[in-house]
């Protein structure tokens, strides 16, 4: 008796979750080519197992005056020219794999230059398979005793899958054995030893954990991205080259106008992810099966012949490998009959066509079209990226061109969190391929700063593991008993067995012939058998009914047994959920918690090497500073130095100007004590003039009538010694005078009038005017003592000074006075006959007061007695 089917839960269906707070980022791998010529310049080299340099060649540094800069790249992990196949597939391959058949998404491309090796990684060479032989190897490795017969996973036309009955199955392999060509590749049937040593791996590599309770199944689809439209190599229709567009009158139209054939749609599903729409899905059971349909569309890829590369893919190509897996049921004979409990993943293997520059590839017509085809899409390509990364790491939302190439398009879905993405840099050492190489490089280490969401594991299906075996070693155990009994397995032999087994336990009937009318011997012996018979079935039925109401009890015990061991296995699972919940939330705390302290240790980072900067830019300006101060002191010496000597030199120069100027004071001081003297003689030989009758002094109105007669200077005494005037020869002739009369002078009546030749009359000192005269004469006018008008006419030497401008050092002056006879001599009483000493002397200082109103004096003068006058220059109006 059979336990009840268990029902899980359904779940709708939903987008698988993606995690967005646990990001990885885009694996960026690099494999370096060998060169094909031992004697080729190399312009990459191996650093590390993460750098490589690049360095320009001669030539370019010849054509770029000389500059010569290498530049160094880091990836996730760098294979040198020696690195084998396998080991490039254990490091980048083999997770995405593992991912596959844990039920997750993944994407691999190869990216670099025409001729970098990127079609060689992916497919490999005979007797060294590359990544794609080498997965689909490990595939069906780890999958292979738990694989689903062929038809119960049918893919349907929305990028979906269901699961069919026994039944049903059954139907379509037999229609399926009914066609007269298979499509697929069976069993029995010969590898093609074109491609057979690509595919014989020795690695038997496989997945170490999969779910044993699973069913799998594995479709495989291939298309290329030709001229921006994609096209299934895997379509048995006659392929179609580009047909000319005919018009009306049944002719071709000229200057090339095409129509291009028919290509695949791209869509979205409900999960929003995008799938091809009518591609050729087959479902395939072995490596060698799954290869042949690759190696099928892989003839029909557009390659061409260039300059650059012998068999040049012309377009992108893309092989899909879907895995549909789902549980077995609650006794692990058939698959869930639930679409909610199929998971379906895939891994996508992109063989990117090469960027190239068609000065260099010589395209023409068709090739010049594919070139601009390819690298479009590939420039739409690095568009995206850098859009992502602008995003991720500034913040913004700008929209992300996906649709601005079908390429991109079509994986949009694995940047947004649907998978793994890891990319392979195939790239040429040689010296021509520099510059690309260079813009290979660049594009690599922009993608490497591009994060992906990190998908969420698949849920349990609720269903107690291990029910294959157990349902395995049910039917082994089941099939030894029954070979012990002596009987087949199958069901009709069983019964018939179990019959025999029944009737040969009764005793065997006696001979029933009659042959005499008076035998009484065979129907009593009869009658006996038959009665034994009866008792001995009725004893059977009793114990068979007694065996039945034993084992029903049995049964019950076993299922509530059962049931109570389901409730505590229940609870136990229950709990072991909860404590993986709390395990993955404290997984989550401490990989947030690692995410935070790597955060922080790189801002710590930063932050030191900012310190160091500014530490090495503190310690170079200090010392530029202790420089600057150092020279700063030995100047400051040498200006101390300088400054001692300049104060001792100016010491110096004082001293002998004070002596200079003491020495013309004391000069000066002689001259006026001699002309005191002098004065004093004068007026000494007035005062003993003979003074025989006192003049009348005439009346105002008389002398207002008479005309005074006026003298220079009044006679001497007869008997005074005689007094020496002073006479001073003229040396006006050959010189030119500047006669300054200032217009506040009166004109004078007097017969002697001063006449100087050759003079500029000027009403003030002028600059302009004394740079044009060797001498100096201003006439002054003041009021005497006795009410007359003394005019005096003081004369000086021009000379040029230090500053540019003119200087006059007086000489002498002349008197030019009239006195009346009788007033010459006024006295205030005849009492006081005698004038005091100091009268002169005080007039004579009223004199040099005023004159020095007019005339600024100087002291210092080394030409003898007399004043210093310097006219200063006219100041210019603004």
């Amino acid at each position: 008796m059979k336990a009840a089917r268990a029902k899980t839960p359904r779940r709708p269906a939903v987008k698988k979750p993606s995690n967005p707070s646990l990001k990885d980022p885009v694996g960026v791998y690099c494999r370096v080519r060998p060169l094909s010529r031992p004697d080729q310049e190399c312009c990459i080299e191996v650093i590390n197992e993460t750098t490589v340099q690049i360095h320009p060649p001669d030539g370019y540094r010849i054509f770029r005056n000389g500059e010569y800069r290498e530049t160094q790249y880091s990836f996730k992990e760098v294979f040198g020219t020696l690195v084998v196949q396998k080991e490039l597939f254990d490091v980048v391959a083999k997770p995405l794999v593992e991912d596959l058949i844990r039920g997750k998404n993944g994407l691999l491309f190869t990216y670099g230059v025409t001729g970098s090796g990127k079609t060689h990684t992916m497919t490999g060479s005979p007797g060294d398979g590359g990544l794609l032989p080498r997965c689909l190897d490990m595939i069906f490795n780890s999958i292979g005793p738990f694989q689903a017969k062929r038809f119960v996973f049918k893919l349907d036309d929305k990028n979906g899958v269901d699961v069919q009955c026994e039944v049903d199955a059954l139907l379509e392999r037999q229609k399926r054995d009914a066609m007269p060509v298979p499509k697929t590749p069976s069993g029995k049937r010969q590898i093609d030893p074109e491609f057979a040593d690509m595919i014989n791996v020795q690695d038997h590599c496989k997945v170490e954990e999969v779910d044993e309770d699973n069913v799998y199944s594995v479709f495989v689809s291939y298309i290329e991205i030709y001229n921006n439209y994609i096209y299934d190599l895997l379509e048995e229709a006659p392929y179609e080259p580009i047909k000319p567009k005919w018009n009306n009158c049944n002719t071709p139209v000229r200057n090339g106008d095409f129509i291009p054939p028919q290509s695949k749609t791209l869509r979205e599903d409900q999960n929003h992810n995008m799938y091809v729409t009518g591609c050729t899905e087959v479902e395939v059971k072995s490596t060698e099966e799954a290869f042949e349909v690759f190696w099928r569309g892989q003839k029909k890829r557009r390659i061409a012949n260039t300059q650059l590369n012998r068999e040049s893919s012309r377009s992108h190509s893309v092989f899909i490998i879907k895995l549909a897996q789902a549980p077995l049921d609650a006794d692990g004979d058939n698959v869930l009959q639930e679409k909610e409990q199929i998971t379906l993943s895939q891994l996508s293997l992109v063989d990117l066509a090469g960027s190239e520059r068609t000065n260099r590839t010589k395209a023409e017509g068709n090739r010049l079209r594919e070139a601009g085809n390819i690298n479009q899409s590939l420039m739409t390509l690095r568009t995206c990226i850098e859009v992502l990364r602008e995003n991720q790491m500034y913040g913004t939302n700008k929209m992300v061109p996906y649709r601005d190439s079908k390429l991109t398009h079509l994986f949009k879905n694995y940047f947004d969190g649907e998978g793994k993405v890891r990319m392979i840099v195939c790239v040429n050492p040689k010296a021509e391929d520099y510059e690309e190489s260079l813009q290979v490089m660049r594009f690599a280490e922009m993608t490497q700063e591009v994060e992906v969401a990190r998908p969420v594991d698949r849920p349990l299906c609720g269903l107690t593991p291990g029910r294959r075996f157990r349902n395995q070693a049910f039917r082994e155990e089941l099939s030894r008993k029954l070979e012990m009994r002596g009987g087949p397995i199958n069901g009709e032999t069983e019964e018939q067995s179990v019959s025999e087994m029944f009737l040969q336990n009764f005793p065997p009937l006696p001979s029933c012939e009659l042959l005499d009318v008076n035998d009484d011997q065979t129907l009593p012996k009869l009658i006996e058998v038959l009665e034994k018979r009866h008792k001995l079935r009725q004893m059977l039925s009793e114990e068979f009914a007694k065996n039945v109401l034993a084992f029903k009890t049995m049964l019950q015990d076993f299922d509530s047994s059962i049931v109570s061991k389901e409730n505590y296995i229940q609870g136990k699972l229950s709990e072991k959920e909860k404590t993986i919940a709390g395990q993955k939330m404290e997984l989550e705390r401490l990989e947030k918690k690692i995410k935070t302290l790597e955060y922080k240790i790189e801002i710590l980072e930063k932050t030191a090497t900012i310190y160091e900067e500014d530490k090495r830019n503190l310690q170079q300006e200090l010392e530029s500073k202790s420089q600057k101060l150092q020279r700063q002191a030995s100047d400051k010496r040498r200006l101390e130095a300088r400054l001692q000597g300049m104060v001792a030199e100016t010491t110096m120069k004082w001293e002998k100007e004070c002596e200079r100027r003491v020495a013309a004071k004391q000069l000066e001081m002689q001259n006026k004590l001699w002309v005191k003297d002098e004065k004093l003689k004068q007026l000494k030989a007035i005062v003993t003039e003979p003074k025989n009758e006192k003049p009348e002094r005439p009346s105002r109105e008389r002398d207002r009538e008479k005309p005074v007669q006026r003298s220079v200077s009044p006679s001497p005494a007869p008997n005074a010694p005689p007094v020496r005037l002073r006479h001073r020869r003229s040396r006006s002739a050959g010189e030119r005078w500047v006669d300054h009369k200032p217009p506040s002078n009166l004109p004078t009546e007097t017969v002697m009038q001063p006449h100087v030749p050759h003079a500029i009359t000027v009403a003030a000192a002028s600059e302009k005017a004394l740079a044009k005269c060797d001498k100096y004469m201003l006439t002054h006018q003041e009021l005497a003592s006795d009410g007359e008008i003394e005019t005096k006419l003081i004369k000086g030497d021009v000379f040029k000074t230090r500053g540019g401008g003119q200087a006059v050092q007086f000489t002498e002056i002349e008197t030019l006075k009239q006195e009346s006879p009788t007033g010459r001599k006024r006295r205030s009483s005849p009492s006081n006959p005698d004038p005091p000493e100091d009268a002169a002397d005080s007039e004579w200082t009223d004199v040099e007061t005023r004159c020095s109103v007019a005339v600024e004096m100087r002291a210092g003068s080394a030409l003898g007695p007399g004043y210093e006058h310097h006219a200063q220059p006219k100041r210019r109006k603004p």
